[in-house]
């Protein structure tokens, strides 16, 4: 049923970013649109295009000119993911914000999922890969990450890199985000537990690439990954200056 305009329930901002994601942007945002018209009345989309190379640019305007719940914030240069995450994020004008990828790895309709655990007192609900839909390379290397990660950065969700998250823009009164890199998904989950932000997880399918290839998998990005979770981990677990910057 679709949610009466005039309910008092929480407005919704949706954000993709996307680089070189034509094959699969138009059909995420349509099915996101969907998806949010269920829930609430007061919802916006925005496509953060990340100095795509490919027809990225053009299909997000035409979508922009189609739906009025549409609009897209354009990178002239690639600035990595957590630069596209960042401008998502503050881009974002409604009390929640949702989250995920632009190459249709996850299905945006489990939004819902996700909306019915974001009870008064939640902060973040976070998804959960049910079962990893990649090739086998990806598992293993996505598998040591987890666990590294996990024991570096003292965190105990589940999936720390399951890019499928609804959150309340409040959080960010709270946190701040600065990496450009992918390692920004481990900032973000850090700093939301230093912060004694509430987090519910909750399952999610997670589906093999149709379209394109990963920017990640590859031996210089991994390389720079590695420097830049060196780097991240001194900077919040050894100095830890935003534990003390937080007035809780």
């Amino acid at each position: 049923m679709v949610t009466d305009p005039s309910s008092k329930t929480p407005g919704l901002s949706i954000f993709f970013p996307a680089y070189n994601d034509s094959g699969t942007i138009a059909s995420l945002v349509i099915e996101a649109r969907s998806a949010a018209q269920k829930l609430t009345g007061d919802f916006e989309i925005i496509v953060v295009n990340d100095g795509s190379a490919d027809h990225t640019a053009e299909i997000v305007d035409e979508l922009v000119r189609t739906y009025p719940e549409v609009r897209t914030i354009h990178h002239p240069t690639n600035r990595g993911y957590g630069g596209a995450l960042r401008s998502g994020f503050s881009g974002s004008r409604k009390e929640l914000i949702f989250y995920t990828d632009g190459d249709a790895q996850y299905d945006p309709a489990e939004m819902a999922t996700l909306w019915s655990r974001m009870a008064p007192g939640v902060d973040v609900v976070n998804g959960y890969k049910i079962s990893r839909s990649d090739p086998l390379h990806r598992i293993i290397i996505g598998r040591i990450y987890h666990h590294t990660v996990k024991l570096l950065f003292g965190l105990k969700v589940r999936d720390v890199d399951c890019d499928f998250r609804l959150i309340r823009r409040s959080v960010f009164d709270r946190i701040t985000l600065e990496h450009n890199s992918g390692v920004i998904c481990l900032e973000l989950m850090k700093k939301l537990t230093d912060a004694r932000c509430r987090i519910e997880e909750v399952p999610v399918h997670h589906y093999h690439r149709a379209f394109g290839k990963s920017q990640f998998f590859n031996f210089p990005r991994l390389w720079r990954t590695a420097i830049d979770l060196i780097k991240l981990w001194i900077k919040l677990v050894i100095v830890g200056a935003h534990r003390k910057a937080d007035p809780a």
